[in-house]
């Protein structure tokens, strides 16, 4: 007997919005300013393609069992301020929002975010059946909304998402916030704070999770090879989290799971230091450029800790997007990312971001 195999497909699974990352590059005549992925505007560290080329005649081989060097590599770069067992890795930062969801997450148990930010938050949660809780950041400064989370816990919430700086809108959340909102966050709730852009931010009471991971607090802070270190194309991350946490997620991380260049391509990375500051030189000498350029042109815009911008574009977002890519540069639209009409706009290095400046002047002009 003929049966319908959609009548075994798990309900949380059916379609509804699904994730797309930003498009690449489309083959022109012209020269194209990509300036719609948030990628390292100086390009990858040259220690780490050091690296990565020399681990090529290894590739045939099976790569490293665990993550140990790595780990042991992260704990060198925070100073020995965490052990190597309170790191996490994995292949990308997204690929870490789905093992703590697959840790933690039943069916039916709750999951908050704020909605605009990361897509995948939401996306990931329905893979495992959560019920889905959007406290969005309050208008018109895109702050969070603590008092909005913390009345929307149950005993069914197990993750909160929060996101510091904030993508798409670029906004932090203030130590002061994060203090309160910590102490009076149920201690049965894991806290994913996620810090990928946190090489950026320069305000002086912006933190990071990790004093709140050493006083204990169940929270994991969430980080990325792909922006600051320039290796978005090889999808690595981690995150780092108590002892207890970390020991429980190691429970379904795979062996074998990260490639070898990958590998070799982090640990080089880590060890760029000159790469890195000269990549938050430049990332904060352009933002300073551009957020001037806005002013001057009337173009509204969102302070921003990160290494991008979220505007509210003078024509429709669609088309204010194609008109720009007329011009040579890549936005995103983020309507996806749930701020409708409004467009986010990447820093890059010096050349491209004048390009920007003078195809916006020209799409002002008109």
């Amino acid at each position: 007997m003929k049966k319908n195999i959609e009548s075994i497909f798990k309900s949380h699974l059916v379609p509804k919005e699904v994730y797309k990352g930003g498009k690449n590059i489309p083959p022109s005549d012209k020269k194209i300013y990509k300036l719609s992925s948030n990628e390292n505007p100086l390009g990858a560290s040259p220690k780490a393609v050091a690296a990565m080329k020399a681990a090529l005649d290894k590739i045939d081989v099976y790569p490293d069992q665990t993550d140990i060097r790595l780990r042991e590599a992260l704990v060198k770069d925070f100073d020995g301020q965490l052990a190597a067992d309170q790191f996490i890795t994995g292949n990308s930062g997204s690929e870490i929002i789905d093992m703590i969801l697959r840790a933690f997450i039943n069916e039916g148990d709750e999951v908050i975010y704020s909605n605009p930010c990361f897509l995948p938050y939401s996306v990931f949660s329905r893979w495992y059946g959560a019920e889905q809780i959007d406290i969005k950041l309050k208008e018109p400064d895109y702050s969070l909304d603590v008092e909005g989370i913390l009345n929307a816990i149950t005993e069914r919430t197990k993750v909160i998402f929060l996101t510091s700086p904030n993508n798409p809108t670029g906004t932090y959340i203030p130590k002061a916030v994060l203090d309160d909102f910590f102490n009076r966050v149920p201690a049965t709730i894991v806290i994913v704070f996620d810090e990928v852009y946190r090489h950026f931010a320069d305000a002086e009471d912006y933190i990071t999770a990790l004093p709140y991971v050493q006083q204990g607090y169940n929270v994991i802070g969430l980080n990325s090879f792909s922006k600051t270190y320039g290796l978005a194309g090889q999808r690595i991350g981690y995150c780092y989290t108590t002892a207890t946490i970390a020991n429980y997620l190691r429970l379904i991380h795979k062996p074998f799971l990260l490639p070898l260049t990958s590998i070799e391509a982090a640990i080089g990375a880590l060890n760029d230091t000159d790469f890195i500051a000269q990549t938050v030189k430049t990332v904060l000498e352009g933002r300073t450029y551009i957020a001037k350029a806005f002013d001057e042109l009337g173009i509204k815009y969102w302070p921003s800790q990160a290494n991008f911008f979220i505007i509210d574009p003078p024509l429709p977002e669609m088309e204010f997007t194609d008109k720009l890519m007329e011009e040579g540069i890549m936005v995103r639209p983020v309507s996806q990312f749930g701020a409708p009409g409004k467009v986010r706009i990447t820093i890059g290095d010096a050349e491209a971001n004048s390009a920007l400046v003078m195809a916006l002047r020209k799409i002002m002009q008109n």
